[in-house]
């Protein structure tokens, strides 16, 4: 560790950011991600609009119609089985086996079109959550609002979900209507359901290990490429049904360096202040996830830049505006230099225990 490294550690410290000097790196259970260093600054595109009336344009624009839905085979994608975690396979195949659909969803599709190694795999399937746990002995089903089938093998956890719990879901959950895409069988319907569900577009893929397809039912692929935060729904009803999303748009930004979409971004900040609903344990996960995992400068900007670093960090907004800091600023000054350190020592697979900022407790 190199002297900066331990000034930067300290003068954090100094700035209550944390309740023990001490950095404490801790491994994680699961295949982690690398450590993606972010462009210096994860953008937003544009300046949120401050009137409804350009936000009613701004929703027209970016929404509109609905992008045609594709498969696409491994190869157009880069993909292969290799990558699929030794674990997850197993899983995998024992649903197989018994004639159950399966398929990888989520964040580490996104991470394999990356040619980034996912920190975890969410698998969707078929079967009722009560036949995963009748079909591996080390399983339990968590959860009460929304169930999934934690499968305990190898010393790690593998998240099993069930498109029967999905369907109530989506029942439960979407006072809006989208139509499903033309062309669509029943199967396809019910993969567009489950990634109707999801929080952004490069969430919103699911892949098939077995026939070698990839299904992108809202443009997910095409984001990826265009390196942008999206939401899968309307941004104002998205964080309306969830807040959480909003922490964790800026958690995917600055991690991947991807940029923010106008509606998107406009509603992260007009909706801000709406993560105070959340719970103090899901605040201080949520800001754990953004500072501890080797993207706490991006975050920190992020955080500025949206408003929302005075509702959850209002002592270290405090610095930044005594220091006459402009939200879009891309100067740099002491609290964004020691967390740049900080990051230097951290990854997705090398966090820093959360106590360093327990800030909030």
């Amino acid at each position: 560790m190199t002297f900066n490294s331990v000034h930067s550690l300290a003068m954090i410290a100094s700035l209550k950011f944390a309740r023990k000097p001490t950095l404490h790196l801790r491994s994680t259970p699961f295949q982690c991600v690398p450590k993606v260093v972010p462009r210096f600054l994860a953008a937003v595109e544009a300046e949120a609009p401050t009137n409804e009336q350009t936000s009613v344009s701004i929703r027209e624009e970016e929404i509109g119609k609905a992008p045609a839905w594709k498969r696409l085979n491994y190869e157009e994608l880069g993909i292969r089985n290799s990558m699929i975690g030794s674990t997850t396979k197993k899983v995998l195949n024992g649903l197989k086996k018994k004639g159950y659909d399966v398929y990888l969803v989520g964040g580490c599709v996104r991470d394999l079109i990356l040619k980034k190694t996912p920190k975890d795999f969410d698998i969707i399937t078929s079967a009722e959550l009560k036949e995963v746990t009748r079909t591996f002995s080390w399983s339990e089903i968590v959860g009460k609002r929304f169930p999934v089938c934690h499968v305990h093998m190898d010393d790690t956890i593998v998240e099993v979900s069930s498109f029967d719990t999905t369907k109530c879901k989506a029942g439960m959950e979407f006072s809006h209507h989208i139509e499903a895409p033309s062309g669509c069988g029943k199967k396809d319907h019910l993969r567009w359901m489950n990634c109707l569900n999801r929080d952004f577009t490069i969430n919103g893929l699911m892949l098939d290990p077995y026939a070698r397809i990839a299904y992108d039912y809202f443009g997910g692929i095409e984001d990826i490429r265009k390196a942008k935060v999206r939401t899968v729904i309307p941004a104002e009803t998205s964080f309306q049904e969830d807040c959480a999303r909003i922490l964790r748009a800026i958690r995917i930004a600055a991690r991947l360096g991807f940029s923010i979409s106008k509606e998107t971004a406009h509603f992260i900040k007009n909706l801000s202040s709406s993560v105070l609903s959340l719970d103090k344990g899901r605040l201080l996960m949520e800001m754990n996830y953004m500072l501890a995992f080797g993207s706490g400068e991006a975050s920190l900007r992020l955080l500025w830049k949206f408003g929302l670093l005075d509702i959850l960090l209002p002592f270290q907004a405090a610095y930044f505006a005594q220091h006459g800091f402009q939200r879009r600023d891309r100067r740099t000054n002491m609290l964004l230099s020691l967390f740049s350190n900080l990051d230097k020592l951290l990854a997705p697979n090398r966090p820093c225990h959360n106590s360093l900022w327990d800030i909030m407790a």
